[in-house]
């Protein structure tokens, strides 16, 4: 069945509006449900309530500083029907990192509730009006205009609608713009892509800040008229009960979602679920397999960035490891001299032979929907170069068309003159039977170029370790890791991404115990001040590991 007229509607505030009547069950959250004409109802007060807030001449834009509670889509609908646009604020945020982004995105109303009520004491936020969802006060703003009705005739495709923050390597979060245009149809396309019924629930446990959840979760769920269940946050112990609870069919992942949900205890019936599909990024090739032997529910990765300017769709035929076949316009480029970087070549073991010709950075050279950053012209000079999308992301592409994710720029490794995938050899690693989760990346080298490091959380045995990697046949002689970092917990972002700026950031220096293999030796041992000459230690002056002040602590 066709997604509610999804070829002939063209704004996010014409699907709001059409749930109008329909008593079907759309929205679950703990013990409270919502038919859709509840939810439409309720986006339509907020929508008349917000219009008498902003003041005359404003920009029309709502933050919203909330975790997955039925305000957070019942706001985005809102501010879909007036014209308005939400600014998804980062709770991980603090003090004048926080005041910056509520300020640099214009917003003039800032909706939130008491548990976050503490991360604004003592910010300076002028002319901002805060308003608590869970307060007697904000339900009685809300009363005058609980006849109102959805009206999406003012609203235009070009009308934004989200605001949405992306992490960069330096300097603040910049905010991308996505139009009620460009959402619509991200919904519509993934309904086709994936088949999406009314009858499916879409479980969204990714933080609603994050463009994931609302960009290929809650959006291609409104486009069907099928249901959304939210968890407050994120559970990896209480993902399948929810699962089962609320009948959810679908659901989207990032980072380490799907390794925390396969460490959990597995259980005989851990199979008996409605899961028809997750989708998302960053599982992995050992973790997708594992999740869907255990759970039997096929996981799809997926590449999209994050402002939309580039995406990559998964397809039957797809060789394993690669994300999707390249459509028109896509190509990877050297980002040094702009040039189309060659075919990758592979070994009889599937190894990356040409590693140094083939990694470059993805570009989109055709049609693209990104629509810039909020009052941030260099960052969009920087992502819009040459009449090109630069996606900001490394890449290879084999001789059939199939496009390998590589890693960040920030996360290129070059060794001894070879450019290395991290993300390559992060899929190796996590075979390693003591390995949760893995990370890999560039540590300076003391002389020129890089070294490998990864950081592994679980269980780490050195010899075993080196036993392991000279059995991998893909493993290239340049791939093994010159450091390992042994973690408890893989430190993550708000959004459950490996935090690697700050992997990066601390390198060896750590707390953690670190193993390193010196030079023209197989075997790892514990790297102290010591014994840190080698690989670490430059030319002339003192070594790091000295300087830093290394002392890691007995695990």
């Amino acid at each position: 069945m066709e997604s509610r007229e999804s070829s002939r509607r063209h704004t996010v505030a014409e699907l709001v509006a059409g749930q109008w009547g329909d008593h079907r069950p759309a929205l679950w959250y703990e013990d409270l449900v919502l038919t859709h004409h509840e939810v439409a109802a309720g986006a339509a007060a907020r929508a008349a309530l917000l219009a008498d807030l902003l003041p005359p001449g404003a920009e029309p834009h709502v933050g919203v500083l909330l975790d997955n509670t039925p305000e957070y889509p019942l706001w985005l609908s809102a501010a879909a029907l007036a014209g308005a646009a939400v600014a998804g604020i980062n709770p991980t945020r603090r003090g004048p990192e926080l005041a910056r982004d509520i300020l640099h995105t214009e917003c003039r109303v800032l909706i939130t509730e008491h548990t976050h009520l503490p991360l604004l004491t003592g910010l300076e936020l002028p002319a901002v009006r805060v308003l608590l969802t869970d307060t007697e006060e904000y339900d009685d703003l809300l009363a005058p205009y609980t006849n109102a009705v959805p009206d999406a005739s003012k609203a235009e495709p070009g009308d934004r609608l989200l605001l949405y923050f992306t992490s960069g390597s330096t300097g603040a979060p910049k905010a991308a713009i996505c139009t009620q245009g460009r959402l619509a149809a991200a919904g519509a396309s993934l309904v086709g892509q994936f088949g999406v019924r009314r009858e499916d629930v879409h479980y969204v446990c990714m933080p609603m800040f994050h463009g994931n959840a609302v960009i290929a979760d809650w959006a291609p769920a409104l486009a069907a008229g099928a249901g959304v269940a939210l968890r407050r946050r994120f559970s990896a112990s209480g993902f399948l009960a929810d699962v089962r609870r609320y009948g959810a069919t679908y659901f989207t992942y990032v980072g380490r979602a799907v390794q925390y949900i396969l460490a959990t205890e597995e259980r005989a019936d851990d199979w008996d679920n409605p899961l028809r599909l997750g989708f998302g990024t960053e599982a992995g090739v050992v973790d997708a397999e594992a999740f869907g032997r255990r759970f039997g529910v096929r996981l799809v990765e997926g590449y999209g960035s994050s402002e939309g300017g580039a995406a990559v769709q998964w397809s039957p035929g797809t060789p394993a490891g690669a994300v999707g076949r390249a459509a028109p316009g896509l190509v990877v480029l050297d980002p040094e001299t702009g040039e189309e970087c060659g075919p990758a070549v592979f070994d009889a073991d599937g190894r990356l032979v040409n590693g140094d010709e083939a990694i470059g950075e993805l570009v989109n050279r055709g049609p693209n929907p990104f629509e810039g950053y909020w009052r941030n012209p260099e960052a969009e000079a920087e992502r819009r170069r040459g009449g090109a999308y630069w996606t900001g992301d490394l890449f290879y592409r084999d001789a059939d068309g199939y496009l390998y994710f590589a890693g960040r720029t920030d996360d290129r490794i070059r060794v001894d003159s070879e450019n290395l995938a991290a993300a390559m050899i992060e899929n190796i690693l996590a075979r390693y039977e003591g390995a949760d989760a893995v990370a890999v990346y560039a540590v300076p080298d003391p002389v020129t170029g890089d070294q490998v490091m990864a950081t592994l959380a679980g269980t780490f045995d050195p010899t075993a370790f080196t036993h392991f990697l000279s059995a991998q046949p893909d493993l290239g002689t340049k791939m093994a890791p010159r450091f390992v970092r042994v973690v408890d917990r893989m430190p993550v972002t708000a959004t459950n991404k490996i935090h690697r700026a700050l992997l990066r950031r601390e390198g060896v220096r750590c707390a953690d115990p670190v193993w390193w293999r010196p030079p023209g030796e197989d075997a790892y041992r514990r790297l102290t001040p010591e014994n840190a000459e080698g690989p670490l230690a430059p030319t002339r002056g003192p070594s790091p590991v000295r300087r830093q002040g290394l002392e890691p602590r007995t695990r």
